[in-house]
């Protein structure tokens, strides 16, 4: 089978490393026999992890060699000026000169952020990426953005996130219709601030799918398919999210743990307690887009292990094989177009 879909990833990023990236690769190309991984990073670690994981013959799997990493806590602006051979650099120029179709890290936010939109530029229309993932809901999934790039954002930066969100879940989903939802303090138009009232006055006029006001708790209602907000708002919302999913975990396995009963129920309950963990774990959510750049990438969580972090792969193949950047472009040239006749 030819090898249709090439995926760089940034070998050195995160918390662990090579640790969790190379298994997560080699998961990757067996599920998916038409795609090809570079691993980027330090040649000589690559080439003996790789032996270590019993893979060194496999043709999906090229190592591509870079001399420097950024470290987690790095400044943005000081790895997009000092570390221009980093496994982070070097894999979204393989994205800018064509080698690759996407790259995944699980690096630096903020550097990866930087050097993405240094490299690979914006789409036209399009003032600044957004960070989009999907969240577990009482019907399936919710798309939320912006989780974290844009602290401040304006109207027309919801407006733009809410058609990006739109497009995504039209290509990944396959829904014609996503109803999009602007997160505010309630569902009454009088609510919010400024700033979401001007947005949901643009986003009334320019997104046909234009749901209304969602509150915190709509997010897992599955009440909306896209949920819009700006990155302070979005980052809050996933960290508390993931605290209380953490806390739960940890009062559940408290109470089954109290005593002789509570463990004998916990055994007869242990079917349902890994169905509802797999229902919830974020794990099968990790990988978020980088939405409004000329290329595809996705940022994994840094803490990812290796089934995390090969979700994070899948989640940058289906984002090729959807073509998602030019989905987005082919929308904002029809809605400016629509615009202009008016």
């Amino acid at each position: 089978m030819s090898l249709d879909i090439t995926i760089a990833l940034d070998a050195m990023g995160g918390d662990s490393g090579l640790d969790v990236v190379v298994p997560a690769a080699i998961t990757a190309v067996r599920q998916n026999p038409d795609v090809q991984i570079i691993l980027v990073g330090d040649e000589a670690k690559l080439t003996a992890a790789i032996a270590a994981a019993g893979a060194s013959s496999n043709p999906h799997l090229k190592i591509r060699h870079a001399s420097q990493q950024v470290g987690m806590d790095e400044l943005a602006s000081a790895a997009l000026r000092n570390k221009k051979d980093s496994s982070m650099r070097v894999a979204l120029d393989l994205v800018k000169d064509g080698v690759a179709h996407a790259c995944v890290s699980a690096g630096n936010t903020g550097a990866l952020m930087a050097t993405s939109r240094f490299v690979l530029k914006m789409l036209p229309g399009i003032d600044r990426p957004a960070i989009c993932t999907s969240l577990p809901s009482m019907t399936g999934h919710t798309w939320m953005l912006d989780l974290g790039a844009n602290v401040d954002c304006n109207a027309e930066h919801l407006f733009q996130f809410s058609l990006m969100g739109s497009v995504l879940a039209r290509a990944v989903d396959g829904n014609e219709h996503p109803r999009v939802g602007l997160l505010n303090i309630g569902e009454e138009e009088i609510k919010g601030n400024e700033q979401v009232k001007k947005a949901a006055q643009l986003l009334q006029a320019g997104i046909p799918n234009y749901a209304g006001y969602a509150e915190g708790d709509d997010i897992y209602k599955g009440k909306f398919d896209v949920i819009v907000c700006d990155g302070f708002v979005g980052n809050v919302s996933l960290k508390t999210s993931e605290g209380v999913a953490r806390m739960i975990a940890a009062f559940v396995k408290q109470e089954f743990t109290r005593n002789l009963f509570t463990r004998f129920a916990a055994l007869v309950a242990m079917p349902v307690l890994k169905a509802f963990r797999r229902r919830i774990d974020p794990r099968a959510y990790n990988g978020a887009s980088l939405l409004g750049l000329r290329g595809i990438v996705i940022k994994s969580h840094g803490g990812a292990d290796a089934f995390a972090f090969a979700n994070a792969i899948n989640v940058a193949i289906l984002e090729v094989r959807e073509n998602v950047p030019e989905r987005i472009t082919n929308r904002l040239r029809s809605y400016e177009e629509n615009r202009q006749a008016l």
